[in-house]
């Protein structure tokens, strides 16, 4: 967890997620936080309901709205490793 421990956000949420070649996170909703991922190392795709595929590799971000079914798949040959960081969207107080 990246970040984790004092000081405390306010709604954020984070970590490190890597995959081997031909695996993916799996389809998934954030509900109604917004999501950004940043590419470590590795290539590979992330896939937002409504929307073209992204390929992405190191040194890459991609932006997944709330309430969008998404996905990341590695493409690539080696690991893929990114950094997921969540939080609250604007005006989604209260929703879940």
């Amino acid at each position: 967890m990246l970040l984790g421990g004092p000081p405390q956000t306010a709604g954020m949420r984070s970590g490190v997620v890597v995959l081997r070649p031909g695996s993916a996170v799996g389809r998934h909703s954030t509900g109604a936080r917004e999501e950004f991922i940043v590419v470590l190392d590795g290539s590979g795709e992330v896939r937002v309901e409504d929307a073209a595929p992204l390929a992405v590799s190191a040194g890459m971000g991609a932006y997944v709205p709330p309430e969008r079914d998404h996905d990341v798949v590695n493409s690539g040959d080696g690991p893929l490793r990114y950094v997921y960081v969540v939080a609250a969207a604007p005006g989604s107080e209260g929703r879940r």
